[in-house]
């Protein structure tokens, strides 16, 4: 293997497979990066079994060929050369990089030890936009659940109800609901949000409509010349959709910039209390207040002015409101609930494309 690469390229490559390179599995090639020429393009691939990332990159190969280098290193290395021209060339298992200023010689292991994860021959295919998509994982990917003991919750759903396609997560305390767009064909897939997180750093803020493919047990993305594949998580998901409310007798629509301010000055305070605040609506004085005790500190309360409908309290996780607040997009929000031990709603106050539930604690 001989080539000629731009850093920039490289570095840009680099930095979206390696953070896939697992060091503390027991098989030493899993902590590194396949770099391969094809089709006068420079392939770089990291795997952890689970998931899969390969970037294409343009080169100019003078000679064929591939090897796994440590991803780690090769990141840092590559990182830290001035911007230009790279010369790459493989004598034996020695990969040698050269610049003008720079020469080093990386030990690799050979490519035919690197696990490939098989290619889908035969599933769905369907594309949806790049913003979009970007847009949902960062409102709903959050709520999914670390436990690994429940292993569905550690997933994402994508699945289509009455002809339209739907991203959930929830890790049981918390739900997080976006509606994409209309899609026809039937799916449910269980998708591990660790591999979604990863999509979601991949995934450009210009980037253009993104490619889904998948059988009964592995999904495909492919962004622009980033493809991502990763197993599907086995298991029935919740029933999700009979747990979001959709009446209530105690509402509040106001502001979502000031249902934040009032939120976080609150948090202070209930940090002895594991995040524990108690939000009170008030029909009569058309407003929403929170309040938390802190035994050591002192009390606080906030409020913040409101269109409310009902007049009663509830008691939430400081955290969990305020990562729904940072994900809903609109200026303002509608906060809805019934009674003390029921879930509540947060949406937008335009449109209702995003839900988010929160369990109450039981004050």
């Amino acid at each position: 293997m001989k080539l000629q690469v731009t850093q920039e390229n490289l570095n840009r490559a680099l930095g979206s497979v390696a953070r896939v390179a697992n060091t503390r599995n027991a098989l030493p090639i899993l902590a590194n990066v396949l770099i391969k020429t094809s089709n006068n393009r420079l392939s770089l691939s990291a795997t952890n079994l689970d998931i899969a990332i390969t970037h294409y990159i343009g080169a100019k190969v003078s000679e064929e060929g591939s090897i796994t280098v440590p991803a780690r290193l090769m990141q840092d290395f590559i990182s830290s050369l001035p911007s230009g021209v790279i010369n790459l060339e493989l004598k034996e298992t020695k990969l040698s990089i050269t610049t003008d200023q720079y020469q080093s010689t990386v030990n690799g292991i050979m490519a035919d030890d690197f696990p490939v994860m098989p290619a889908i021959t035969s599933g769905q295919s369907w594309t949806v936009p790049g913003a979009l998509l970007k847009k949902t994982l960062q409102q709903v990917v959050f709520a999914a659940s670390n436990d690994e003991t429940r292993p569905v919750l550690t997933a994402v759903l994508l699945h289509t109800s009455n002809g339209a396609l739907y991203m959930a997560a929830t890790d049981s305390y918390r739900l997080a609901e976006r509606q994409l767009n209309n899609n026809t064909e039937d799916v449910r897939l269980l998708v591990p949000a660790t591999a979604m997180q990863d999509l979601l750093r991949i995934i450009g803020d210009g980037a253009d409509a993104v490619q889904v493919t998948h059988d009964d047990q592995q999904i495909l993305f492919q962004v622009g010349d980033v493809e991502l594949v990763t197993r599907l998580v086995e298991g029935k998901y919740p029933d999700y959709q009979k747990l979001i409310p959709s009446t209530f007798a105690t509402s509040a629509t106001l502001k979502r910039a000031d249902f934040v301010n009032v939120t976080k000055v609150s948090s202070l305070f209930a940090r002895e209390s594991a995040g524990s605040i108690t939000i009170e609506v008030d029909e009569a004085a058309q407003s929403l207040s929170i309040r938390s005790v802190a035994s050591q500190l002192g009390e606080n309360t906030a409020q913040a002015e409101a269109k409310a409908t009902g007049s009663a309290s509830i008691t939430l996780n400081s955290k969990y409101l305020l990562d729904a607040l940072n994900a809903l997009g609109g200026d303002e929000v509608t906060f809805g609930f019934n009674g003390k031990l029921e879930a509540t709603l947060l949406t937008d106050a335009a449109n209702d494309d995003y839900k988010h539930v929160i369990m109450p604690l039981k004050g």
